[in-house]
C-alpha cells in the first residue's frame, strides 16, 4: 500500500476525496506503523472492514509520551515536544519530513486569513520561547519570515516595546496579527490598554500554571476589552499534530480540508457521537503522514452540522475508557 503525496493531500476539496485519502493513509499506517498496527490488532479490528474514515480507530494521544510513533524508516529531522510542569512526562512527535508541516500551516493560514505577506506578525509567546522543541514556535517563526515585514517578530516580556509597535501598526493602518499565549496576553493588558479594532488577536490557549483557568467567554471578554476588538481568534493545535484549526470568534473552530474532527463516546472510544453531542475529540490529520494521522485527544468538544466544532474542556485520566492498550 502506497501513501498519498502532498499534492493529493493538500488538494482535497470534497468529502469523497477526503475519505479516499484517509483510507489510503489508514491502510498504509496500519501496515507500516508498528505501534498503531499493534493497537489495531489489540482491538481485534479487521482493516479490510474499514470503508469510511468514520470507522477508523484512533490512537490515544498518550502513546506519544511512551512510544516512538513513526510510519517510516526515514531519519528524524525534527522532534517536537510538549510543554509540561517539572516531573511531567511530555509528548514527543518525531517528524521525518518537516516540509509536510510547513506546507500544512502555510496553506491553512492562506485559507483562513489570506496572503501572509499582507500581515505584520507579532508574537507574544514567552513560555514557548523559553524551551526547546515547540512546534508552535517553529510555525510562528516561519510565518514571521514569510510575512517578510521588518516589524514582524517575537516579544518575550518586553511589553512596552510591543505596546509601541501596536500603536505604530495602528497609526500606519497595517493589517496586524498578534498571536499570544493566554497568560501573556492577560499580563500585557493589565498594564497597557489598546483600542485597535482592526487588530487580529489570536490566543493559543494555556495558562501554563501562571494564572487561574477561566471559561472562554470570560477570557475573551477580558481580552476583547483590553485590545479594543470585537472578536478573539484562537488556534487549535498540539505537538502531536501537523495541522491546526482556527476560530475567528465565539470559540467555533474550522479545519483545513485535510483535517477533520470526530466526536467519540468517552465511555466507548470506538463509538462516534452525533452532531451536537458532547464527547472526546478525535482528530484526523492527514499531514501526519509519517507518524499517525488518527489521534484521540484528551479534549472534550462537540461538532456542528457544517463540520465546525467547539472545545469545551478536558477530561482527566479517570474518565478515559479503553485507552490503556499498550501504554507502558
Amino acid at each position: 500500500m502506497d501513501k498519498p503525496g502532498k499534492q493529493e493531500i493538500f488538494s482535497i476539496s470534497t468529502e469523497e476525496q477526503f475519505n479516499d485519502a484517509a483510507l489510503q493513509v489508514f491502510n498504509y499506517q496500519a501496515q507500516h506503523n508498528p505501534v498503531y498496527s499493534q493497537f489495531i490488532e489489540g482491538l481485534k479490528i479487521d482493516t479490510a472492514s474499514i470503508t469510511s474514515y468514520s470507522q477508523i480507530p484512533f490512537l490515544p494521544i498518550e502513546f506519544f509520551k511512551s512510544h516512538t510513533i513513526l510510519s517510516t524508516d526515514a531519519p528524524v529531522e525534527v522532534t517536537f515536544t510538549s510543554s509540561g510542569t517539572t516531573g511531567m512526562i511530555t509528548s514527543s512527535h518525531r517528524v521525518t519530513d518537516i516540509t509536510w508541516y510547513e506546507e500544512s500551516f502555510r496553506r491553512a493560514f492562506n485559507i483562513f486569513y489570506g496572503d501572509i505577506r499582507d500581515f505584520t506578525i507579532l508574537a507574544l509567546l514567552p513560555s514557548y520561547l523559553e524551551r526547546e522543541g515547540s512546534s508552535l514556535i517553529y510555525m510562528v517563526d516561519d510565518l514571521i519570515k514569510q510575512s517578510n515585514h521588518p516589524d514582524s517578530g517575537f516579544f518575550l516580556y518586553n511589553h512596552d516595546e510591543l505596546f509601541h509597535q501596536l500603536k505604530k501598526q495602528q497609526d500606519a493602518r497595517k493589517p496586524t496579527l498578534l498571536i499570544g499565549v493566554t497568560f501573556g496576553l492577560l499580563d500585557f493588558i493589565e498594564n497597557y490598554q489598546v483600542n485597535f479594532p482592526e487588530l487580529v488577536v489570536m490566543e493559543t490557549g494555556g495558562m501554563k500554571g501562571r494564572r487561574k483557568e477561566m471559561i472562554r467567554e470570560e477570557l475573551h471578554a477580558i481580552l476583547g476589552k483590553g485590545f479594543g476588538v470585537k472578536q478573539i481568534h484562537s488556534e487549535y493545535g498540539m505537538t502531536e499534530l501537523l495541522s491546526q484549526a482556527y476560530s475567528k470568534g465565539d470559540g467555533i473552530f474550522n479545519c483545513p480540508p485535510w483535517m477533520k474532527i470526530i466526536i467519540r463516546d468517552t465511555n466507548d472510544p470506538l463509538s462516534t457521537l452525533q452532531t451536537g453531542k458532547t464527547g472526546g475529540i478525535s482528530v484526523i490529520d492527514l499531514a501526519n503522514i509519517n507518524s499517525c494521522a488518527f489521534i484521540a485527544t484528551q479534549d472534550l468538544g462537540r461538532i456542528y452540522p457544517d463540520g465546525s466544532f467547539e472545545v469545551l474542556g478536558r477530561f482527566d485520566q479517570s474518565d478515559i475508557r479503553g485507552c490503556n492498550l499498550l501504554i507502558a
